[in-house]
């Protein structure tokens, strides 16, 4: 089988906290925890603030390469996300009408000398970035419990 090295993280209690997290990506090491008010310690960001920083990079990444393929004068780009539950009978253009949906919010700042035509195309390849493909399509979790 061929094609690009799958990404691989591990994630391990640290013990030092009620859900602290110690997690690595290759030489990377960064923190999970929960904010105070849902008993953590606020040691690191919380895994949703996790998935929400994964789809700005990944949209600032994206458009950056779009608009220096194409020449386009993008000085910088500003993504600002949040994540909330709403009841899905509130959500005009979902297909599930019961029970809570999980709605992102992006917001996208795009600093430059931008015509309105150039604004509307970067828009369109944000919404083209590899994790917004991801978390849009269907994803299968398929999770194995390891001996020791």
């Amino acid at each position: 089988m061929s094609g690009p090295t799958p990404t691989v993280v591990s994630v391990k209690e640290t013990l030092e906290g009620k859900f602290i997290q110690d997690m690595h990506s290759g030489p990377h090491q960064l923190v999970a925890d929960e904010p105070e008010d849902a008993g953590g310690d606020n040691k690191g960001p919380s895994p949703y603030e996790y998935v929400l920083m994964g789809l700005g990079a990944c949209t600032s990444m994206t458009v950056r390469m779009y608009a220096e393929r194409k020449e386009i004068p993008l000085e910088r780009v500003l993504v600002v996300l949040s994540h909330r539950k709403v009841h899905a009978k509130d959500c005009e253009d979902c297909e599930s009408k019961d029970g809570k949906i999980d709605e992102i919010i992006r917001e996208i700042t795009l600093e430059g000398p931008l015509t309105g035509e150039q604004r509307e195309r970067l828009l369109g390849i944000a919404n083209r970035c590899p994790v917004h493909q991801t978390l849009t399509s269907e994803i299968k979790v398929r999770t194995r419990l390891v001996l020791v």
